[in-house]
This record gives structure tokens, sequence and C-alpha cells, in this order.
């Protein structure tokens, strides 16, 4: 892995592929590290030049608490991240809270993002009543500083990986990579990293970037696992119908991982959107 500076932080990514060639640049979801992308960047990279950060605060990334991670500070962090791997314009890649971002992002940078694709991510919605409230939860530790307390008490990394191995099909992440995506969440900086970065985490719609979804102008794939358990039915479909550009790639019998759960099928869907035209 490589780094850089980002807001005074470090920040790791791997960067794979013809440097000279177009960019493609990654954003994994919650709790994932650049590894969920570890099917499609071969593929990808065969002809793009391929980025896949850890968000600050996962993976390799440091974890910082003087910083914020509220939404608005994120999606313009994402330019910075951009700008310190020398990125001007690429094609966005985001799923579930990089999904998140991207979206903000494209509508607010439009200049900057050629294509983008959005897999099982909140976008510009919010999540089903039972995980609503279990990701509000999440966040009063932070909110009432109480980080600290709440990593020595709460088992964050048991928990974390109990919710993903009930959703997850079987054999899609290997006991290394699920390792490797949790267990710094059993270390006291690293919950408490975690609790501070869920008090400064808002769960409900975002209706200015619903609002913002027929202004946009860059052709996007919305890629679909159909076993999705957090997320409502319907926001693929507000997606789809929302965004001028957009087309729909349903799989069935993925779910919410569901570049690590259907690989193969994933990578096609990227590759067909990064086969579309874009206009200047």
């Amino acid at each position: 892995m490589r780094t850089v500076q980002v807001d005074g932080a470090r920040l790791a990514y791997t960067d794979h592929g013809d440097p000279s060639a177009d960019p493609v640049v990654l954003l994994h979801g919650y709790p994932a590290n650049h590894r969920c992308w570890r099917h499609q960047i071969p593929g990808l990279a065969e002809d793009r030049r391929v980025l896949a950060p850890d968000l600050l605060g996962w993976g390799a990334s440091e974890r910082r608490r003087d910083l914020r991670f509220d939404y608005d500070t994120e999606v313009a962090r994402l330019g910075r991240v951009l700008d310190a791997l020398g990125v001007d314009r690429c094609d966005l890649v985001g799923h579930d809270y990089g999904g998140f971002l991207a979206l903000g992002f494209a509508q607010r940078h439009p200049h900057r993002v050629r294509r983008l694709a959005i897999l099982n991510s909140r976008a510009h919605g919010t999540f089903v009543p039972a995980w609503y409230a279990a990701f509000t939860l999440a966040g009063v530790p932070g909110r009432l500083g109480l980080a600290d307390l709440g990593a020595r008490v709460l088992p964050l990394t048991r928990l974390n990986r109990r919710g993903m191995r009930r959703v997850l099909r079987p054999g899609a992440i290997d006991s290394a990579t699920m390792s490797d995506y949790l267990d710094w969440m059993s270390t006291p900086e690293g919950g408490a990293w975690l609790l501070h970065f869920f008090g400064h985490y808002r769960v409900p719609a975002r209706h200015d970037l619903a609002d913002g979804l027929s202004r946009m102008t860059c052709p996007t794939a919305i890629i679909w696992g159909t076993r999705e358990p957090f997320i409502p039915d319907s926001t693929p479909a507000e997606l789809t119908s929302g965004i001028p550009d957009a087309e729909l790639t349903l799989l069935d019998g993925a779910g919410h991982f569901v570049m690590e759960e259907a690989p193969g099928e994933v990578l096609t869907a990227l590759r067909k959107l990064l086969r579309r035209e874009v206009t200047a």
C-alpha cells in the first residue's frame, strides 16, 4: 500500500494499472476497506488506473479523533483525497457509505466525475427501521463524549462480525479478510475512533441529495444485490428513475456486500459503465 497526507492524517491506498490511463476510484463502505474490491481490481486495471483508498479511519488509514466526520466534511474531504492522489477527474464507484459520499461528491463537483456507480448504498435515503434505530444508537456515545468508555465496554468487533455473518452469503468473505475489516475495533483507540465517527454520522434521509438527482448528467450505474437487509427495496428504483442517465443492474441472490457475493457480475456491470460515452 501507498500513503498520502489528507487533512494532516495518513491515508492509505492501492494503485493499480497504467498510471497514465484514465483513473477509476473505488470507495469502500462500512465496515470494510479497499480489500472489498479485491475481485474487481485486476480486471479493471487491465485498461484503467485503479485507485482504492482506505477512507480516513478505516483499514490502514490513520484514525484521528481531532478530525470531523460529518457528511459535508467527508464529501469535501473526498475532493482533497483526489487532489492528494493527483486525480482531477475520474470515474467514481462507491459501495454503501462510499456510495453515499460519491453521490454527494458527484452532485457538488460534477466537473470531476466522468461516470458514477452506486452499489447497495443508502445514497439519498436511509435505512429500514431496525437499522435506522441501530445506527442512531451507535451515535450516542460519541455525541455524549463517552467514546472511550464505550470502547471499553462494547464488544464492537464481535457485534460487527455477528451482524455481517448473519447477512453474508457463506464463503463470500474469508476469515483473514473479515479480521482485516474488524479486528482494529477491539483496540481502545480503534473502538473510540469508531464511536467518535458515529457521533458525527446522521441517519435521516438527505433531501438535498434526493432533490439533486434530476440535475445529474454523468452516466450512472446502479448495481444492486437484491437480498438487501439494511436499505429499503425502493432505493435502487428511486435512484434509477431520478438520475436522468442511470441504468439499473439487479443481481438476484447477492446481498448488501455485492462485490464480494457476486464478484464477476459486478465487474461486468462496471465494465459496461466504463464503455459508456461521456460528454466533455
